[in-house]
């Protein structure tokens, strides 16, 4: 195959792989909206998921990285990811459950400093821990507008460093007696 053939082949395929990507996150999206809705239909007045939100920027995240990566990609791997819908997702979805575990971090204060959010906490009731863990995740949000920045900011920053997260928590296990 000729340098000329080869161009016009990565270019397809470039082509085939961010229709897919761009098709995938508009799924993901109306997907994720829709789950969204449905936990609150209903429920007047009430928050949201938070966790939700940072699945999303984190699934972005990953979305993007993979688009960043597309142009230095080889045509072996381009030509892979073009006839595989899974090996797409998976950037994504690593992403967005990354940065679910950055939240965590960042609630349980294992993470903490001036570039990270901070968190009003719901007090637990050790008699009712069912109803508690709903209020957590229902209540647990960040301070005031800037920390939500903050948060989503690291949602995706998680999604799109996809090795970012797992230092975190190499570097935490590491000083664990």
């Amino acid at each position: 195959m000729s340098e000329q053939q080869n161009k016009v082949e990565r270019q397809k395929l470039l082509i085939i792989v961010t229709k897919k990507l761009f098709a995938l996150t508009v799924i993901c999206l109306i997907g994720l909206s829709l789950l969204l809705y449905c936990l609150n239909f209903g429920t007047t007045g009430s928050r949201t998921y938070l966790i939700t939100y940072v699945f999303i920027a984190g699934l972005i995240g990953g979305f993007v990285s993979i688009q960043q990566r597309l142009p230095k990609t080889d045509s072996i791997e381009l030509r892979e990811l073009s006839q595989s819908w899974s090996s797409l997702l998976l950037i994504p979805v690593n992403g967005g459950i990354f940065a679910i575990v950055l939240h965590i971090l960042f609630i349980s204060g294992i993470l903490e400093g001036a570039l990270f959010p901070e968190y009003h906490q719901v007090a637990v009731d050790q008699q009712n821990l069912t109803q508690s863990f709903a209020d957590f995740l229902t209540y647990t949000f960040p301070k005031d507008g800037p920390n939500i920045a903050k948060l989503i900011f690291w949602s995706f920053v998680a999604g799109f460093s996809e090795r970012f997260v797992p230092q975190i928590i190499r570097k935490t296990a590491e000083k664990t007696p």
